[in-house]
């Protein structure tokens, strides 16, 4: 056998033991039991759809899922009749826990009532295109309220001022739209309700009152209070500037033009007086001469 044919059975009978090891080595592991890591979970109710702020929630609204329990999320529930009959203070999504913070207590009801923190006030504003941004204040931003006083109305110049800070937008009109806040999308409205302290409850209703109302659209995380001495009219292009005296008015009278006053002439000294002594026939008499 010359030396090419032995190289060729060579070959052969190795591709033929790698074969069969690869195959003992397949049925081998196919045999083996598959092994499962059992991970600990627990019951917890989440939303079965998208929900909107004010639901009052039945047991179509939700179901129960397994949770991870190595990732618990503070304030959930685990029975459905837990949450049955509460209402809703904020939006929720399809599959999110529903938590503590998220429902209204069983008493409270459903609707905007139950999303008012104590101590707090929902205020509403007639607003149009231009005074609610375009459409693009939506429940959840933040607004500073401004408003106009013209000097009709206060007896001075005009002047417009913020009288309320960093506003949160409870409702945008008299229907929340959901689809069109979720995309970004403004929505046309004639009314917003805010959440004010009572105190900024009142500026608002004699802001409303008194003037015109201008919401301005804040960043939510800008939370600085705006504070400023506000603008007036005068204050719109600059500083006024200082009024020029009025001119006298034009007569047909001449002006009298005062002259220099002129010193009066001085009239020359009298000649000196002599006094003679004269003596005529005997007689002797003083006269005086010059």
């Amino acid at each position: 056998m010359d030396r090419s044919k032995r190289t060729a059975v060579v070959v052969a009978v190795a591709v033929l033991l790698a074969a069969v090891a690869s195959l003992g080595m397949y049925r081998v592991v196919s045999r083996m039991p598959a092994g499962t890591a059992e991970v600990k979970t627990v019951d917890v109710v989440v939303a079965a759809h998208p929900l909107k702020l004010g639901t009052r929630l039945t047991a179509d609204h939700v179901k129960v899922i397994k949770w991870p329990a190595e990732t618990p999320v503070t304030g959930t529930f685990t029975r459905v009749d837990e949450v049955v009959n509460r209402g809703l203070i904020s939006a929720v999504e399809p599959n999110e826990p529903l938590t503590q913070t998220k429902l209204a207590p069983l008493e409270a009801g459903a609707g905007l009532p139950p999303s008012i923190p104590p101590g707090m006030r929902a205020v509403s504003v007639k607003v149009n295109e231009v005074v609610g941004v375009a459409g693009f204040v939506v429940p959840g931003t933040r607004v500073d309220v401004m408003v106009t006083l013209t000097g009709r109305q206060q007896q001075q110049e005009s002047v417009t001022r913020v009288v309320v800070s960093n506003a949160q937008v409870l409702t945008a009109g008299t229907k929340y739209d959901q689809e069109n806040a979720k995309e970004g999308k403004p929505i046309p409205t004639t009314v917003v309700t805010l959440l004010v302290t009572p105190e900024d409850g009142e500026r608002i209703a004699l802001a409303g009152a008194e003037g015109q109302i201008m919401l301005a659209l804040r960043n939510p995380l800008d939370t600085a209070t705006t504070s400023t001495s506000g603008v007036r009219t005068a204050g719109l292009l600059g500083h006024a500037p200082t009024p020029a005296a009025p001119a006298k008015p034009r007569t047909s009278k001449p002006v009298s033009v005062a002259a220099k006053p002129v010193q009066a002439e001085v009239a020359p000294p009298k000649p000196a007086l002599y006094t003679v002594e004269a003596v005529r026939g005997g007689k002797r008499s003083e006269e005086t001469v010059r």
